[in-house]
């Protein structure tokens, strides 16, 4: 995958895709990201990317001249139509399913507003996906660019070590994790629960399956799609509710 990220801070980024399973991938070939600064294509002599907004109003608002130029210069460099993303309160909520959508890319742009937002020929003209890490507002959308970033590249082929992980993920199959445990089995009388030391495989997999429901029920009932269920998960669902 190619990853490009047009931002007016891209020293913002160093430490995230310089640390850690982004750098881990990179260093694989499971992936390769430019940090872009648009500010590079603005034709004003004054290196200026924003301008007052038509109307009136407070703040400034991110001219589409630098935004037009910086995509199809990377179109040209790639040669590809890639996935444009701008990072927006008014974007739809990003979900694991969005991630496992665009690690399909073969190139993404992720382009982070600032200010009072983008022009809107922006948004109808030059993106085509606008997205929100959440029902609040940043000072800019680098903290959504590297958000996004780590959850797409860690989908990729090979880059993490076990790939039932990603596969297993809350979120990935709409219910939350079971707990996990490791040593020592009893930690300041905390024990480890019998059944993950038993051995019997099959016991172990119907705990893990009942408390991914409850803990799913407990703290994200909103996940739970009943239909989208098996009659097994279901009794287990209906004995989870009477206790």
């Amino acid at each position: 995958m190619k990853l490009d990220i047009l931002t007016l801070f891209p020293e913002m980024f160093t430490g995230v895709f310089e640390s850690s399973i982004l750098k881990k991938a990179r260093e694989k070939g499971a992936y390769d990201y430019q940090l872009v600064d648009f500010r590079d294509y603005t034709e004003n002599k004054h290196r200026k990317v924003d301008d007052y907004p038509y109307g009136g109003g407070a703040g400034m608002v991110l001219t589409p001249q630098p935004l037009f130029d910086a995509v199809e210069d990377l179109k040209k460099q790639n040669q590809t139509e890639p996935r444009v993303v701008l990072l927006c309160p008014q974007g739809e909520r990003y979900t694991q399913q969005k991630a496992e959508e665009l690690a399909e890319e073969e190139h993404l742009v992720l382009v982070c507003g600032h200010y009072e937002g983008f022009d809107e020929r922006v948004r109808t003209e030059l993106a085509t996906d606008e997205i929100s890490i959440g029902d609040y507002v940043l000072t800019g959308g680098e903290l959504g660019a590297m958000v996004i970033a780590d959850s797409v590249v860690r989908l990729l082929p090979g880059v993490l070590g076990n790939e039932d992980s990603a596969v297993k993920d809350s979120f990935s199959i709409n219910l939350l994790e079971h707990p996990h445990y490791t040593r020592p089995s009893d930690f300041r009388g905390h024990k480890v629960p019998d059944v993950l030391m038993s051995g019997n495989h099959q016991k172990i997999e119907e705990w893990r399956r009942y408390q991914s429901l409850k803990r799913t029920f407990e703290r994200r009932p909103d996940l739970i799609d009943e239909d989208q269920l098996s009659e097994e998960d279901r009794k287990i669902l209906k004995d989870i509710k009477k206790r």
